[in-house]
């Protein structure tokens, strides 16, 4: 690319008028120059007006307060707002690492690529530095048949083309979680991922986040991949529509297992994601776990 094209990066905010500055200002100081930073507030109680004075006079900054209507909702208000053919996305409690659009964007020369995701580091609420594995393994190409298993495309990570958005959609409002694997299965039907091997995004951990909320997070999951398959009924082979229901239940039972110390929900789930996929080795190997516990 010989000129930088601008990419939009979406904040969508509620609350954290604590953090926010400090992620507004790791976007503002990439290396990567044309970019502008959308910050949609949802509704906000706390001071995130007032911290939002510091970036009043930055033209690359703009701060659009709404009612609370809720995160995929306030992502889309981001979507509609941006003026790039490339969309970013930082979560306002989460920061950027410098280089992160020089690394990223080099991959969209291929007009095929439609998302180009990377590493993710992590760090406590106070910015120290939480050792954390990574939990799967990361895929490039046409990744619907590994996504369709795991979610692997960490969110803040991502930068898209505008094209995805006019062409498979915004996020689905009607979900309060999960909204990022749903939207990432359907772009895989059409475009390419790109993976790279670069920590670019720094994820921070703290009490009472959203993705604590295991429960709700399987809840909407189910409903995604319901969806997804219904919309998309030939995307993926039949087996695999079986591996993915089968380790939805496992993983599920095993969360519920850890979080809960209980045995009867989780054997049952377990059981279940069996019965889609008896060869699924995973489930064995859980199920073992479970009945080890019990003894």
């Amino acid at each position: 690319m010989n000129e930088q094209p601008l990419v939009s990066v979406v904040i969508a905010t509620y609350n954290m008028g604590h953090y926010l500055p400090e992620a507004i200002q790791s976007v503002l100081d990439q290396s990567w120059q044309a970019l502008e930073v959308v910050v949609v507030d949802d509704g906000s109680t706390d001071n995130t007006a007032e911290a939002m004075q510091a970036f009043a006079t930055d033209e690359r900054v703009r701060y659009i307060p709404t009612g609370n209507q809720g995160q995929p909702r306030a992502k889309n208000r981001g979507l509609e707002e941006a003026r790039g053919d490339f969309i970013a996305f930082c979560d306002a409690d989460d920061l950027w690492s410098r280089r992160k659009l020089e690394l990223q964007m080099a991959y969209f020369d291929d007009p095929a690529v439609g998302v180009v995701y990377s590493e993710v580091s992590y760090i406590d609420q106070e910015g120290a530095h939480i050792n954390k594995a990574q939990p799967y393994e990361r895929h490039s190409g046409r990744v619907t048949e590994q996504l369709i298993i795991k979610n692997f495309v960490p969110f803040g990570t991502a930068v898209i083309r505008r094209a995805c958005v006019e062409k498979n959609g915004r996020f689905d409002e009607s979900l309060p979680m999960g909204i990022d694997w749903d939207l990432w299965l359907r772009y895989s039907v059409d475009w390419d991922f790109q993976y790279v091997n670069d920590v670019t995004y720094i994820y921070r951990i703290w009490p009472g986040q959203m993705s604590k909320n295991y429960r709700g997070r399987y809840d909407n999951a189910f409903l995604i991949l319901e969806k997804f398959l219904s919309a998309n009924p030939n995307v993926i082979p039949e087996r695999l529509e079986s591996r993915a229901w089968a380790d939805m239940y496992i993983s599920r039972g095993m969360s519920i297992a850890a979080a809960e110390k209980s045995f009867l929900e989780p054997f049952l789930d377990v059981g279940r994601g069996l019965l889609r996929d008896c060869f699924y080795w995973q489930g064995w190997r859980s199920l073992a776990k479970l009945m080890l516990r019990r003894v």
